[in-house]
């Protein structure tokens, strides 16, 4: 019997996740709107059903503390594709921080750029010079001259992306977007885009593709197939979700995610497909525990303070997922923060495509094999307003600021100048304030929030005249 060193032996085991990780695969990058941290059944929702997303879960690595860069739609979206925090493009709400009626705004906010600028070599245009078929299907919400901003901006096919922040004809054809040619009467836009994406795959399983599909699922309109929604109406609510519409939507994009890896599976493209699912910030509600009264409630992020449009952990933390064969470890859990400004750096790493030389994200490339990075923090400004009530008499936030470092987390509230300290390891629902307890720790942060500020140049509201 020939005895092998053991070295050699440890390598020989390895030798399959070595060559997964050196060869450039497929990516395929899915962005749901709106989908709260807990809304996947992996996430913990005993409600919502998503068996097709959970199985992405058991196969690759969950990632516990992920973060959108806003609070709202736009922000995040241009984030990803930039690899810069919003400071540095402008976009950082939806439209206008104007929000709600002057009378009831203490400051003048900042000025909100809605178009990405086409200077900013973007995350498409990064994989598109390094040899990938680049294709986007739903929300693209950055606008551009022409509306066809995808196709401006990297995207060699773009299905339903435009300026629109929601689908215009709503969830079911015909869907009156001049991006994506309607259906049959009825046809779902979920499963078209689903449909549309598999389409592309088949027809480049013999490239290297970039499949970006951000769902407008499951932003409002709240609309779903009926048969679905009655199977959820049967169903008993549990931790604030009870929404049998908002369920079936969920259920309908799950079934969209399925079809992909089915696909992938069936043309045996998967284990060489890097997949990544993500949310676009926190879902709609969780307003009313907190005092704020006026905002419509869809779902619920316990434990998890507040929702959509805040800077508390319920507004940006978010779901995320990814599955890389041979590479991530099956069943695994990731508690490191990271952020959208992540995916450009990480992805172009991983596709062998060109950085530009200014990137505020970091690649978490190491991270998706059980390694460690080094991070200062991440951060966040808003210098707007978003309303709660209609009347703009309540708001989800006011002009705020944030940062994360390690466990604490501090928020400033730019009207007021109030500082508001957490330790997300002991309080992940941010009910105990420490700013007064631990002046050190806060003053820490408000320093290095004051610096990032400075570094970007990020725009602060001003006072009214």
């Amino acid at each position: 019997m020939i005895r092998l060193p053991l070295t050699f032996l440890v390598l020989l085991g390895l030798a399959p996740f070595a060559s997964a990780a050196e060869k450039k695969p497929n990516i395929i990058l899915i962005v749901a709107d709106d989908l709260g941290w807990t809304d996947l059944g992996c996430f913990g929702s005993k409600y919502y059903q998503t068996p097709n997303i959970d199985r992405l879960a058991r196969e690759g690595m969950r990632f516990t503390s992920a973060y959108s860069c806003g609070p709202n739609c736009a922000p995040t979206r241009a984030c990803l594709m930039s690899g810069l925090y919003t400071p540095r493009h402008g976009v950082y709400t939806v439209g206008s921080g104007a929000r709600g009626k002057a009378k009831f705004r203490k400051l003048t906010p900042a000025a909100n750029k809605t178009t990405l600028d086409p200077k900013y070599v973007t995350l498409a245009e990064s994989l598109s010079g390094a040899g990938y078929v680049t294709a986007h299907f739903g929300k693209w919400h950055l606008g551009a001259p022409g509306e066809a901003g995808p196709k401006e901006q990297g995207f060699d096919y773009n299905f339903g992306g435009n300026r629109s922040g929601s689908p215009r004809g709503g969830y079911f054809s015909p869907y009156n977007n001049k991006q994506l040619p309607s259906g049959p009467q009825g046809e779902c836009l979920t499963d078209r885009l689903s449909a549309e994406a598999v389409g592309i795959i088949e027809k480049h399983r013999h490239d290297r593709f970039f499949i970006y599909l951000p769902y407008y699922a499951v932003h409002t309109p709240i609309q779903a197939k009926p048969e679905v929604a009655a199977k959820y109406a049967a169903r008993k609510p549990h931790g604030g979700h009870r929404n049998p519409k908002y369920a079936a939507m969920i259920e309908t994009m799950d079934n969209g995610v399925g079809r992909i890896l089915a696909t992938l599976d069936r043309l045996k493209l998967a284990d060489n497909t890097l997949v990544i699912f993500y949310s676009d910030n926190g879902g709609v509600g969780g307003y009313r525990a907190i005092g704020i009264d006026g905002a419509r409630e869809i779902t619920m992020q316990t434990p998890l303070r507040g929702g959509k449009g805040m800077l508390y952990e319920g507004g940006v933390r978010v779901p995320m997922i990814v599955r890389w064969p041979g590479v991530v470890e099956k069943a695994s859990r990731c508690d490191t923060p990271v952020n959208s400004v992540d995916f450009y750096p990480t992805l172009a790493e991983i596709a062998g495509g060109k950085k530009p030389r200014l990137l505020d994200g970091q690649s978490i490339r190491p991270l998706l094999t059980g390694k460690t990075t080094r991070r200062d923090a991440i951060f966040w400004h808003f210098p707007g307003y978003l309303q709660a009530r209609n009347d703009g008499s309540t708001w989800r936030t006011t002009p705020a600021g944030s940062i994360r470092a390690g466990d604490w987390k501090l928020i400033e509230f730019f009207e007021t100048g109030r500082l508001e300290l957490y330790n997300l390891k002991d309080d992940i629902g941010e009910k105990t304030n420490l700013a007064e307890s631990n002046p050190a720790m806060r003053d820490k942060l408000h320093e290095k929030l004051l610096a990032w500020r400075k570094a970007t140049g990020a725009p602060m509201p001003s006072k009214k005249k």
